[in-house]
């Protein structure tokens, strides 16, 4: 189940919930408030590497050889 992200336009408070994509548009309780006056947000994801890199200098590793 994807994790979807929610704004309460009674409070203000931004919060995630996790539910079935038949349900992201559905009515949703805000966890601070209470209120069902909440709006589905856009989200956006950033993809990373785990290799630390400074500046413009870009290490890569060349692909492995098929060893055919």
């Amino acid at each position: 189940m994807p994790v979807y992200e929610y704004k309460c336009l009674e409070c203000g408070k931004h919060f995630d919930a996790l539910r079935k994509m038949d349900d992201m548009d559905l009515k949703i309780l805000c966890p601070d408030c209470g209120s069902d006056e909440t709006k589905r947000q856009l989200s956006v994801f950033g993809v990373g590497s785990s290799q630390k890199s400074s500046g413009n200098s870009h290490k890569t590793s060349p692909p492995p050889s098929c060893g055919g």
